[in-house]
């Protein structure tokens, strides 16, 4: 073997998850020296440039099972807590990056090369340091919400909320970040009662962050479920607190949720303004300043100046591509769809929505996915195809509970669309997206989208499916698991499968996904 202190290192190093910096290896075993020679005796791979730029070692996964034993044997329990220490410097100085035009895309970068990392330190703290847990899910939040990840944290957010004493850093930590998750889920109610435990939790103490935050998001739930009045109120205690704090994230959220109040009130020229200073709020993370971006394109649009909102909305289109922003893109795109259309350019139309809908189904922002459902029913209505707009609509109305602000402009849509198709087959298309799950809906959503029909061979298959697969076909559409299907239908899950097997290599659709658009396509659901 070698030296007790190479022995040493090597134990240690067989923390880290993944390829690692000689800064972090200093940082959890000292002195880099050892390091190097660890390279030299084959237990650590030579060093190879990261995504970010810098070059990092690794240990294959056989000697880190090895040396994670020896660590055990030995009870050398500091080296996760020395990982967590080296992590934490980590996420807050990249946090600080992503506030910064010139630092943003360096900073979103460092985090994806430590992505293996921060997930590994997260799940440890969550057991064993509860204030390094809060600070990480704090100075990675904004990555997340960049890389659209944030709805992947639920689950370990869940366990942070449950380890953590009601109204702690670590309790607040997680449940604001749930109750984001919850809004993005689209159950309005559900994020306005984490808020209110929040809120409750809290109570009467001293202005802060966490208060900003959540009055702010509450304000922007509130104005989505309409309650107009109640939404201003909170919107307006959340810049006061964060003004008081100098927070200047928190700035930019309440002044987004005063212009998303003020569009939901009718009056886009003011939800013009307050999205204008939201952007110029110095300090703001750089995704925020999007969000802005957006929210002005949809007021400039609702004004009627088109073409500054094209302007607007393309140059944040640029820009979040730039960033690698799946958060700003898949809430700015339905915004360019609707001013494409607008504009008579429906092709155009079709590809925004459609990648809005794919966005949304990578994230699990499902509030998105309603949003492109509403476009959808443009789209098809500016295509001639009224059926599928009373479908969509049909769908987003029974899925989601949000307000629309331009009310008018959809009622009068499908007025028209009900028109043209008489009322047995209108009635027909509303119980089609009614019964549609949230899931199905996004399928539905992306084959309206699509400018090209499913492929010919695989529709022509679909017609050699039996009755019974046919009924499996749809069950599988609507939502439903293999458990589920066999005790409806009084079958084993084997039987299930086996039948789920034929009908795959009949139409060639291999993932639910596929069979869920095979089922739409041929009007099973």
């Amino acid at each position: 073997m070698t030296a007790e202190d190479e022995r040493r290192v090597f134990r240690l190093l067989s923390v880290f998850p993944a390829p690692f910096t000689l800064e972090a290896a200093e940082a959890v075993a000292g002195p880099a020296a050892t390091v190097l020679r660890l390279v030299d005796c084959s237990l650590l791979v030579p060093p190879r440039p990261g995504p970010d730029g810098r070059t990092r070692y690794a240990m294959l996964e056989t000697l880190r099972g090895y040396g994670a034993g020896l660590q055990a044997q030995a009870e050398e329990r500091d080296a996760e807590a020395a990982l967590a220490r080296y992590a934490l410097r980590v996420a807050e100085q990249a946090a600080a990056g992503l506030t910064s035009i010139a630092g943003e895309s360096a900073a979103a970068r460092w985090l994806d090369a430590e992505d293996a990392t921060m997930r590994h330190v997260l799940a440890w703290a969550v057991g064993h340091d509860l204030d390094t847990a809060a600070r990480l899910v704090t100075a990675l939040e904004e990555w997340w919400v960049l890389r659209g990840r944030l709805a992947g944290q639920q689950p370990l957010l869940h366990e942070l909320a449950g380890r953590a004493e009601p109204g702690s850093a670590a309790w607040c930590a997680a449940q604001l970040r749930l109750a984001w998750i919850t809004f993005d889920a689209a159950d309005l109610r559900g994020a306005l009662q984490r808020c209110a435990a929040i809120g409750g939790a809290i109570g009467e103490r001293e202005p802060s962050p966490v208060l900003a935050d959540c009055l702010a998001l509450q304000s922007i739930t509130l104005s989505n479920l309409g309650r107009v009045p109640e939404a201003a109120g909170c919107a307006r205690r959340a810049l006061a607190i964060a003004r008081e704090l100098g927070y200047p994230p928190g700035q930019v959220l309440a002044t987004n949720g005063l212009a998303i109040t003020a569009a939901y009130a009718g009056d886009p020229v003011q939800a013009v303004r307050l999205t204008r200073q939201g952007a110029q709020i110095p300090g703001i993370p750089r995704v925020s300043a999007r969000v802005c971006g957006y929210l002005l394109a949809g007021a400039l649009a609702e004004t009627g100046d088109l073409a500054a909102a094209e302007e607007a909305g393309a140059d944040t289109v640029a820009q979040a591509r730039d960033a690698g922003d799946l958060y700003v893109l898949g809430g700015i795109l339905p915004v360019m769809a609707d001013l494409a259309l607008k504009a008579g350019r429906p092709d155009d139309a079709a590809a925004h929505l459609r990648e809005a809908a794919e966005i949304a189904l990578q994230t699990g922002a499902w509030i998105v996915v309603l949003n492109v459902l509403e476009g959808c029913g443009y789209l098809s209505v500016a295509t001639g195809h009224p059926a599928d707009a009373i479908t969509a609509w049909a769908a987003c109305a029974a899925l989601g509970e949000q307000g629309d602000p331009d009310m008018h402009r959809l009622e009068e849509a499908a007025g028209q669309a009900r028109q043209k198709l008489g009322p047995d087959r209108a009635r027909a298309a509303e119980q089609r997206g009614a019964a549609m799950s949230l899931a199905t809906a996004a399928e539905y959503a992306l084959l309206l989208a699509t400018p090209d029909p499913p492929p010919a061979q695989a529709a022509s298959q679909a017609g050699r499916l039996s009755a019974r697969e046919r009924e499996l076909v749809t069950l599988v559409a609507q939502g439903r698991t293999d458990a589920d299907i066999a005790a409806q239908l009084f079958i084993s899950i084997r039987t299930v499968r086996s039948h789920l097997d034929r009908i795959r290599d009949k139409t060639g659709c291999r993932r639910r996904a596929d069979l869920t658009r095979l089922a739409l396509a041929e009007g099973l659901v």
